[in-house]
């Protein structure tokens, strides 16, 4: 078993002009060196230009597996760097997309982050990419990644070590809750919330409704 480290850190390089509400883009993340500083936020030194959607105490990394990456750069035939999916973490031997809602990680000595939800991708998200039917494909193939919040501060390296150090009970991963809701995979999340196990963002209350609403329940 491969040992789980974080590859790279990755903020934003520049805002890009893009045909958006906003008007511009933060999606340009590329590696930096030596130790980064994590607040509530994120990264230190990094930002979202649509405020609206990204960002915030519950977005405030994305984290993206080497393992996933891997497998699109075999799907476009190219080399897809830290960075190419916008993610601040590009991660290895760590599950992200098949986390476990509400899980924790360990980076390094100090920084503890928790799994919060999964990456919608965007028009946006599309235009960066650069390839056809993007939002499209990036949604079949469900390989999202992980939205964290962080549980505690402190400062991250590449090549950290990272550890997990809590699996909520419930089993419900990142990926099934973004591919295949279900009113089980619903219940099974309320009732861990409700447990103290976990603490949903309020988004997950506002889709309960919608996928509930289609099952006809």
């Amino acid at each position: 078993m491969n040992t789980a480290s974080l590859l790279a850190v990755c903020r934003v390089h520049q805002l890009l002009p893009d045909p958006g509400n906003v008007g511009v883009t933060a999606i340009d993340k590329r590696p930096v060196e030596g130790p980064v500083k994590v607040h509530k936020l994120g990264l230190h030194g990094d930002v979202q230009a649509d405020r609206a959607n990204h960002g915030g105490e519950d977005q405030a990394l994305y984290a993206y597996s080497q393992e996933d990456a891997d497998y699109w750069s075999a799907e476009l035939g190219r080399e897809l760097a830290p960075g190419f999916f916008g993610e601040n973490l590009r991660v290895t031997g760590i599950e992200t997309t098949g986390a476990v809602i509400g899980e924790r990680w360990r980076i390094g000595l100090d920084v503890e982050l928790e799994v919060t939800s999964p990456r919608v991708p965007c028009a946006t998200f599309q235009r960066a990419v650069d390839e056809p039917q993007w939002v499209k494909r990036f949604t079949q193939a469900g390989r999202v990644g992980n939205y964290l919040r962080v549980i505690r501060a402190g400062t991250i390296s590449a090549g950290d070590h990272i550890h997990r150090t809590f699996v909520p009970k419930h089993g419900v991963t990142v990926g099934q809750w973004f591919s295949e809701p279900t009113p089980e995979l619903i219940q099974a999340l309320l009732d861990a919330e409700a447990d103290g196990e976990i603490r949903l963002q309020d988004e997950y209350h506002a889709k309960f409704e919608k996928v509930l609403r289609r099952s006809g329940l």
